[in-house]
C-alpha cells in the first residue's frame, strides 16, 4: 500500500510541478496563479496521498455519512455571509471594502445562530428523512463548521483583494494537514472521525487566515454603521439574487448524494461522494485558485474593454491543464481507482469515467463563473441556476420514477450536468463578447490528441498483457 501511495504521489507531484513551471513562465499575471497553484497543489497532494489509507480505515458507508453532512453544510455556507463576500473585490475605496467585510461577518454570526437552533430542534427528523439515523448524533458539529467556512470565505476574499496569495496558499496546506491528522488518528470513531477532521481542519485554516487578514489593518477599527448601511444598499443584489443563485447551484449538486443515500443506502452515497471528491480535487481546487486571480484582474480588464481577451487567455490555460487528467479518467478510471484505493473501489472508478466530461467542463467554468460578478449579471445567474437545478432535479426524478439502479441514476445525472455546464459556458462567454468558435477550437485542439494518445497507451498495454 505504501508503494502504491508513493507511486501515486510522484505522478501527481510531477504533473503539478509542470503546471507551476508553465504558469510562472507567463509573466506577472499568471505568476499570481502560480502562487495559489503552489499552495493548492501541496494541499491536494496531501489529500490524494492519504486517500488510500483513509479508504482502508473507513468504510464506504462512513464516507456516505460524511457526504450527507457536507451536503447539509453546503446549504448553510452558501447563505452564511449573505453573499457579500463576493462583493469584497469590487469597490475601489478601501473603506468600502472594509465595510463590506464587516457586513459579511455580521451576516455570518446571524446564520450561525440560526443553524445552532435548527440543529437542536431538527437533528432527528433530518436524519430520519435521509434514512441515516446515526447522522443525528453528529449534527452538533454543523454550526461550528458553518462559522469556520463562512469566516474562511470572508478572509479569503479579503486576502485576494489585497493580493496576499502566499497567505491563502499556506492556509490551504494547513487545512489539509490538520484534517488528515485528525481523520487518520480517530478512525476508530468511524464516521465521526471523518467529520471531526473536516470541522477541525477548516477551523485551523480559518483562524490562521483571519489573523493574516486583519493584521496591520487600522481601517477595521474605523468602520462606522453608516458605511455598513451604505454598502449593504449598494450591493443588495448579492443577497437578493446571488443567494438564491448559490442555493439552487448547491441544491443541484448536493441533492444527488442525499437522494442516493435515501434510495440506495450509505455505501452507494459514499462511493459516489468519494469519486466526485477525488476527480474534483486535482481540477476544481486549481480552478478555484485561478478563479481567485481572474476575479482580482477581471474588473479592471472590464473597465479597460479587454475582458474578452482575458477570458480567452484563462480558458486556454484551463483547457491545457484539464485535458490530461480528463483523458486518464475516461480511459483508465476503474483500473486506476482499484490500483490506488483497493479492488473494492473498482466501482468508484467506473463512476469516475462517467463524471469526467462533466468535471472537465466544470473546470473551465468554475474560475470564469466570476463573470457574473464582474458583469453584475446576478439576475441572469439566478435564472441559469434555476434551470440547472430543474435539469438536475429532473434527472433524479426520472431515475426515481423509472426505478433504475444506482449506476443508471449516476450516469443520467452526469450527462445532464455536462450538458448544463456546456450551455452556461456558451451563454456567459457570449455576454463577455468571446467567440465560441475560438473556445471550441481550443478544446478540440488539446483534448482530442491527448485522448487519442491515452487510448493508444491503453490499447498497447492491453495487447502486451
Amino acid at each position: 500500500m505504501k508503494d502504491r501511495c508513493c507511486f501515486w504521489t510522484l505522478i501527481v507531484n510531477s504533473l503539478l510541478e509542470k503546471v507551476n513551471r508553465k504558469l510562472n513562465a507567463q509573466g506577472g499575471l499568471l505568476k499570481s496563479v502560480g502562487l495559489l497553484v503552489g499552495g493548492t497543489a501541496g494541499a491536494q497532494l496531501l489529500l490524494i496521498a492519504a486517500t488510500p489509507f483513509l479508504t482502508r480505515l473507513y468504510s464506504p458507508s462512513d464516507f456516505g455519512i460524511l457526504a450527507a453532512f457536507v451536503a447539509l453544510l453546503a446549504f448553510f455556507t452558501v447563505v452564511a455571509n449573505g453573499r457579500y463576500e463576493l462583493a469584497i473585490h469590487l469597490p475601489e475605496k478601501i473603506e468600502d471594502t472594509v465595510a463590506i467585510t464587516v457586513l459579511a461577518f455580521l451576516c455570518l454570526l446571524f446564520t450561525t445562530f440560526i443553524a445552532s437552533v435548527s440543529t437542536i430542534l431538527l437533528s432527528k427528523p433530518i436524519a430520519s428523512l435521509l434514512n441515516a439515523p446515526q447522522l443525528a448524533s453528529y449534527l452538533w458539529l454543523l454550526p461550528f463548521s458553518i462559522f469556520f467556512i463562512g469566516l474562511y470565505q470572508i478572509c479569503n476574499a479579503w486576502c485576494v483583494r489585497q493580493k496576499q496569495y502566499k497567505a491563502i496558499a499556506s492556509t490551504r496546506v494547513i487545512q489539509s494537514i490538520v484534517t488528515l491528522l485528525i481523520q487518520l488518528s480517530t478512525f476508530k470513531l468511524s464516521a465521526l472521525g471523518l467529520l471531526l477532521g473536516q470541522a477541525v481542519g477548516q477551523g485551523a485554516g480559518s483562524l490562521k487566515l483571519s489573523l493574516q487578514a486583519i493584521r496591520n489593518t487600522k481601517e477595521f477599527r474605523k468602520v462606522q454603521f453608516v458605511q455598513i448601511k451604505a454598502v449593504a444598499k449598494r450591493y443588495k443584489s448579492f443577497p437578493i439574487y446571488s443567494t438564491w443563485t448559490g442555493l439552487f447551484n448547491t441544491a443541484s449538486l448536493q441533492l444527488a448524494p442525499l437522494v442516493f443515500l435515501s434510495l440506495f443506502g450509505a455505501t452507494v452515497a459514499g462511493l459516489y461522494a468519494l469519486t466526485l471528491k477525488l476527480v474534483s480535487l486535482p481540477i476544481s481546487l486549481i480552478g478555484q485558485a485561478i478563479g481567485s486571480v481572474f476575479l482580482s484582474e477581471a474588473p479592471k480588464a472590464n473597465r479597460e474593454g479587454r475582458l474578452n481577451t482575458l477570458v480567452l487567455q484563462f480558458n486556454k490555460k484551463l483547457v491545457q491543464l484539464g485535458c490530461l487528467p480528463t483523458a486518464i479518467l475516461i480511459v483508465f478510471g476503474p483500473e486506476l481507482f482499484a490500483f490506488v484505493l483497493g479492488e473494492q473501489w473498482y466501482k468508484a472508478g467506473e463512476y469516475a469515467q462517467w463524471l469526467a466530461p462533466w468535471i472537465f467542463l466544470q473546470f473551465q467554468w468554475t474560475p470564469l463563473s466570476n463573470l457574473t460578478v464582474v458583469l453584475e449579471l446576478q439576475k441572469e445567474a439566478l435564472i441559469s441556476q434555476l434551470l440547472t437545478f430543474f435539469a438536475r432535479f429532473g434527472a433524479l426524478f426520472v431515475a426515481i420514477g423509472l426505478e433504475v439502479g444506482a449506476d443508471s441514476a449516476i450516469q443520467l445525472f452526469a450527462v445532464v450536468s455536462a450538458i448544463v455546464y456546456f450551455l452556461m459556458i456558451s451563454y456567459y462567454f457570449i455576454r463577455a463578447k468571446v467567440s465560441l468558435i475560438n473556445i471550441m477550437r481550443t478544446n478540440i485542439l488539446y483534448l482530442v490528441p491527448v485522448l487519442g494518445v491515452v487510448f493508444f497507451i491503453k490499447w498497447s498495454l492491453d495487447a502486451v498483457i
